[in-house]
């Protein structure tokens, strides 16, 4: 394609959803990761929700995402990677088919304490064919399991990448982009792995 007077394409948008349980630390691992000033859909959450929400694990959780979280890569000059992050509560669940539109791949956070929080979410891109990887945020205190033992826990493919991480670093959200970038460049159909670590 030519451009006219020299003038640069606009760049191509790399969709990615971060995705999991209430409170598993999709909004921390969106703001952890993003260039920008993440926009997130954040409320306080009040005695109203009391009997909706299962704080169960997470009694310190003071607000929720009532939306999406939304970060941005800039991989390099033709490629920026969009980060959106679902909100975990069973009650926005209606949301995750609009924001799955257009993505080529998911994260999923899951928290040890309550692993079986993300079930749903393995079910949801399972069932739609969207590829994902598994990134288990170890929270402080929390028991360590090997990435097996939480391959072998929700039951996924031994092709599935499980990776540990903490959803407050930079370096360590990167990591898991990373992962996820490699995973879809290895298993996509007639395309030969390239260098997605040069871009991030």
């Amino acid at each position: 394609m030519v451009f006219a007077h020299g003038s640069d394409p606009f760049p191509a948008a790399l969709k990615v959803l971060i995705a999991g349980g209430f409170g598993v630390g999709k909004t921390t691992f969106v703001g952890a990761a993003s260039e920008i000033e993440p926009l997130n859909t954040e409320e306080m959450l009040t005695s109203l929700s009391v009997h909706t929400d299962n704080l169960t694990g997470i009694q310190g959780k003071s607000t929720t995402t009532v939306a999406m979280d939304f970060g941005r890569i800039t991989l390099d000059q033709r490629h920026i990677l969009y980060l959106f992050g679902t909100p975990g509560q069973e009650r926005f669940w209606f949301m995750w088919d609009e924001l799955s539109s257009g993505a080529l791949g998911a994260v999923i956070l899951a928290d040890t304490r309550r692993l079986d929080h993300c079930f749903a979410a393995v079910d949801f891109f399972e069932r739609r064919g969207i590829r994902f990887v598994v990134a288990v945020n170890e929270f402080d205190g929390a028991h360590r399991y090997t990435p097996d033992e939480v391959r072998e826990a929700i039951d996924i493919k031994p092709t599935v990448p499980v990776k540990i991480c903490d959803a407050r670093q930079c370096s360590s959200a990167t990591s898991v982009l990373i992962e996820l970038i490699h995973y879809l460049l290895s298993t996509a159909p007639g395309t030969a792995a390239a260098q997605p670590t040069a871009m991030l």
